[in-house]
């Protein structure tokens, strides 16, 4: 029954849910949330010390995020090597993050959002405690892209020729 509950709740999210994200040039939130461990965490504190990709997916452990996430993860060393830091955005509660970080062995913070908060600060459409798989890259304070519908298994390899296309 959950799973049916998540399927439906993912479909409305991307049939019904509108929104429009932050765009490119625009300044990044200066949000405060819980990351996996219950710390308060201030994203503009993360934003000052280099690139960021903020990406945002609807529930931890479920195949597409988990895809996503282990794509962030495989290519971490990669990642960590052009000083990109990563935040992972969903409405799950701390507890459930921590328990996805520790199963999949994910080297990154984990941000929960149950209240949907961060994703509005984003302009990303949160439904049903789930937000929509987006991904922002945020440089000295300012989004610098976007992506509007984050793929999965490839996530990494986006975010990096992104970054690699961005003005030095």
């Amino acid at each position: 029954m959950k799973i049916l509950t998540t399927l439906i709740s993912l479909l409305g999210l991307t049939l019904f849910a509108k929104g429009e994200p932050l765009a490119v040039g625009g300044a990044a939130p200066e949000v405060v949330a819980q990351d996996q461990n219950g710390q308060p965490l201030a994203l503009k504190d993360v934003f000052a010390k280099g690139p960021t990709l903020v990406y945002f997916y609807p529930k931890a452990d479920t195949p597409g995020c988990t895809k996503q996430a282990c794509s962030l993860r495989d290519d971490w060393a990669a990642l960590k090597g052009k000083g990109i830091q990563v935040l992972g955005v969903s409405g799950d509660k701390p507890e459930a993050l921590k328990g996805f970080e520790a199963k999949y062995t994910l080297p990154f913070t984990l941000v929960s959002d149950p209240e949907g908060k961060v994703a509005a600060a984003f302009g990303v459409p949160f439904m049903g405690g789930m937000a929509k798989r987006m991904s922002f890259l945020v440089k000295n304070g300012k989004v610098v892209w976007n992506m509007p519908s984050a793929s999965t298994s490839d996530h990494a390899k986006d975010v990096m020729k992104a970054f690699d296309a961005l003005p030095k």
